[in-house]
C-alpha cells in the first residue's frame, strides 16, 4: 500500500488544497475589511468581542474550485505525465461522471451563495429552507448523489438523501458557534471519509474528499482561536453540503464492491457530534417553546464552557471526541456483527455521558448566544 502511486497523488492534492486556502484566505479577509463584509458583535450571537471579516466561506470555495479546475485540466491535457500514468485506466469512469461532478459543484456554488446572501441580508427560516431544498434537488437529481443503504427499498433513497443534505447544512450551521469548531470537526470527518474511500478503492472520491480535508485544514489556520476570519453561513452551508455529498457517496450497501458490512453506521459515527448537537439543541429549544432555528447557548461547546473550560479548550475537547467517535468506525468497517454491536453500545454510552453533563447544567439561567 505504501508503494501505491495513488498515495503520491493524494499527497499532491492535499498540499495543493492546503496551499491554495492558505494563500486565498488572507486575500478575502482583506476584501471583507475593505467592503465592510464584517460580523459585528452587536448584531450577532457568537460571543466574539470585535468585528471580524466574514468571507471565509468564499475563500474556501474559491480555493476548492481552483484545485478542482486545475486537476481537471491536468488530467485532461496530460500536464503532469505521472498523473496520466496512474489515472489512465480510470479516465473513462471519470468522463462518465463528469456531468454529475459539474452539477455537484454547481450545488456547492448555490449553497455558498445562499449562505452569503443570508450573511448580508438575513433570510427567514422558510426562505433559507427553500434554498437548501433546491441545493439538495440539484445534488440528487443532477449530481446523482444517493444514499444506497437500503437496497430492498430503493424508493426511500431520494427523500432520505434530500433530508440528509438539508440536515447536514443546518447541523454545521448550528455547530459553527466557536472559533475553529466546525471547520476542525469537518476536517476530521473528511479525513475518516477519505480512509473509507481509499479502502473501498474509490480513487476519485478519495481524491475529492482529501481536497475537502485540505481546504478545511487551511482555513482552520485562520479560523482557530483567536479567529481572524469567520466562515459565515456561506462556509457552514458549503461544508455541510460537502459532508453530506461525501458521506452519501462512500456509504452504500454493495458487497461486491464495498467492504463495509454496516454502511449506515459510517456517517453516524464520523459525524456523530454535529448530529448529536443538533438533536440536543432542537429538543431543548422545543421544550423551551423556542423556534429551533434561533441561536442560544445550549450547544455542547457552550456547556463545556459552563463547566469551567475555556472556549479554546472546549473546542479542543470536541475535536478529541470527534476523533474518538471516528476511530470507532474503522473496526466496524471490516468487523463482524459483535464488533459493530459493542462499538455502537460504546458510542451510545459516550453520548449518554455527554447528555448527563449537559442536563446537569440545564437549570442554570440560559444566555443568548
Amino acid at each position: 500500500m505504501y508503494n501505491d502511486p495513488w498515495i503520491k497523488i493524494y499527497a499532491i492534492i492535499f498540499i495543493s488544497g492546503l496551499a491554495a486556502t492558505l494563500i486565498l484566505t488572507p486575500v478575502f479577509r482583506r476584501i471583507a475589511r475593505t467592503t465592510g463584509f464584517m460580523d459585528v458583535p452587536a448584531a450577532n450571537h457568537k460571543g466574539h468581542k470585535k468585528s471580524t471579516p466574514l468571507l471565509g466561506g468564499i475563500a474556501m470555495f474559491c480555493a476548492w474550485i481552483l484545485c478542482i479546475v486545475a486537476g481537471f485540466f491536468t488530467v485532461k491535457y496530460d500536464l503532469i505525465p505521472f498523473f496520466t500514468c496512474v489515472t489512465g485506466e480510470h479516465l473513462a469512469g471519470l468522463h462518465h461522471v463528469s456531468r454529475e461532478l459539474f452539477l455537484v459543484v454547481g450545488g456547492a456554488l448555490l449553497a455558498v451563495l445562499l449562505g452569503l446572501i443570508d450573511d448580508k441580508y438575513p433570510m427567514s427560516a422558510r426562505t433559507k429552507f427553500a434554498g437548501q431544498f433546491l441545493v439538495a434537488l440539484i445534488a440528487v437529481f443532477g449530481g446523482g448523489v444517493r444514499f444506497n443503504i437500503f437496497p430492498e427499498t430503493p424508493g426511500i433513497e431520494i427523500p432520505l438523501t434530500i433530508f440528509w443534505i438539508m440536515l447536514l447544512m443546518n447541523s454545521i450551521n448550528f455547530f459553527d458557534n466557536m472559533d475553529g469548531l466546525a471547520v476542525g470537526t469537518i476536517a476530521i470527518a473528511m479525513g475518516f471519509f477519505a480512509v473509507i474511500a481509499i479502502l473501498n478503492s474509490q480513487y476519485f472520491m478519495a481524491s475529492f474528499t482529501i481536497l475537502n480535508c485540505a481546504v478545511c485544514c487551511g482555513f482552520w489556520f485562520y479560523n482557530a482561536s483567536p479567529a481572524t476570519i469567520f466562515m459565515g453561513d456561506s462556509g457552514s452551508h458549503f461544508l455541510g453540503y460537502l459532508a453530506a455529498v461525501v458521506s452519501a457517496q462512500v456509504t452504500f450497501f454493495d458487497k461486491s464492491f464495498s467492504l463495509s458490512r454496516f454502511p449506515v453506521l459510517m456517517p453516524l459515527f464520523i459525524l456523530a457530534l454535529p448530529l448529536f448537537d443538533t438533536a440536543m439543541v432542537v429538543i431543548i429549544r422545543t421544550l423551551n417553546r423556542k423556534p429551533f432555528w434561533i441561536g442560544d447557548h445550549n450547544h455542547i461547546s457552550h456547556r463545556f464552557v459552563r463547566m469551567g473550560f475555556s472556549r479554546k479548550r472546549a473546542v479542543m475537547l470536541v475535536h478529541l471526541l470527534a476523533l474518538t467517535f471516528g476511530l470507532g468506525i474503522l473496526p466496524v468497517f471490516w468487523g463482524n456483527f459483535a464488533t459493530a454491536a459493542i462499538l455502537v453500545i460504546q458510542a451510545v454510552l459516550m453520548l449518554g455521558i455527554i447528555t448527563f453533563l449537559q442536563l446537569s447544567l440545564s437549570e442554570r439561567p440560559d444566555a443568548r448566544e
